[in-house]
């Protein structure tokens, strides 16, 4: 097996995201496990070219720093990843599962013939064979994809891998390439950030946070008594807040904030991979759940599968009561 593997560098708002050292580390670990093939990470956007440094993991860097792309223009970026499949550059590609690439894998796939693997949250190399496990249903099941011939194109759902083995400094060569000419569909000007909300929960020590298992917004209360006996606050699963029971600033998750509290208290949450995506690096997960096999299960430290309406008042009375002994 020879494996030549392209990654995506995925950023925002001038920023390298963590999907890119996840992406880069597997890709290396599949290199150095196949004993042959490079790594070679495609780099686009203006004012880029000082974050080289950073991707020591790739062998080379394919850079193009050029004006008025600050982020990832969609029409541009497919045009090359079909251009260096079409030259052979590269087998693989490996492109982050966030809002701003999620689409391209699908335009790609269907302009250039290659399987599409959505959703990769394992990749291995399994007799000479890459073998890639994707999450269908909200992360309910598990699939193992074996690729056809090595190539395709992966998706890789963010948070599935440490990015710690992709964070290598070094100096990859580095290989500027020309801006293709191609009509964009749609520009970047500029970007509006939202106004602030009434609580950033990226900075509570403590989260209560609120899933399906809710059930009604007449027991949110409940909650909110608990997370005040534990000194923090509450949060929520996206469900919760397209209810309109919570607003968008108190949203954990792929498309809400990403936090890292000291202890997260999961209420009725499932756990898809979008929502692990926002919580995962918690010091202290707890999860309350009355179905054994949800998700969440996968990542929390502590659990017990019971209906989190019985157990709300019951906790923030024994935690009053173990500070009042305390004082």
């Amino acid at each position: 097996m020879n494996a030549n593997i392209l990654v995506l560098v995925d950023h925002f708002n001038g920023a390298l995201r963590e999907i890119t050292f996840e992406m880069l580390g597997v890709a290396r670990n599949l290199v150095d496990t196949a004993g042959g093939g490079s790594v070679q990470a495609l780099l686009v956007g203006e004012g880029t070219a000082g974050w080289v440094s950073q991707l020591g993991a790739a062998d080379t860097v394919l850079l193009l720093d050029e004006a008025g792309q600050e982020l990832l223009s969609p029409d541009l970026t497919l045009t090359l990843l079909e251009r260096f499949i079409e030259q052979k550059t590269a087998s693989l590609l490996m492109l982050g599962g966030t809002n701003l690439t999620f689409g391209l894998g699908a335009r790609l796939a269907m302009r250039t013939g290659l399987p599409l693997v959505n959703f990769c949250r394992g990749v291995q190399v399994v007799n000479g064979a890459i073998v890639c496990t994707s999450a269908l249903f909200g992360g309910k099941m598990l699939i193992d994809v074996c690729l056809p011939g090595e190539c395709g194109i992966l998706n890789i759902a963010p948070g599935s891998f440490s990015p710690e083995a992709g964070k290598v400094g070094g100096t990859p060569a580095v290989r500027e390439i020309p801006k293709p000419a191609v009509e964009e569909g749609a520009v970047f000007r500029r970007l509006i950030a939202p106004a602030a909300g009434d609580l950033d929960i990226t900075k509570c020590e403590v989260l209560v946070s609120v899933g399906r298992g809710i059930q009604d917004k007449e027991n949110l209360p409940l909650a909110q008594a608990l997370a005040e006996a534990l000194g923090g606050a509450v949060s929520a699963s996206r469900p919760v807040v397209d209810q309109g029971w919570l607003p968008l600033t108190r949203q954990v998750g792929k498309s809400g904030m990403t936090v890292a509290p000291k202890l997260y208290l999961a209420l009725g949450i499932s756990g898809a991979p979008e929502h692990q995506e926002g919580m995962k690096d918690s010091e202290l997960i707890i999860a309350i759940n009355t179905d054994p096999k949800a998700p969440i299960f996968d990542i929390a430290h502590y659990g017990a599968t019971v209906d989190l309406l019985d157990l709300m008042e019951p906790l923030k009375a024994a935690v009053e009561k173990r500070r009042a002994v305390a004082k």
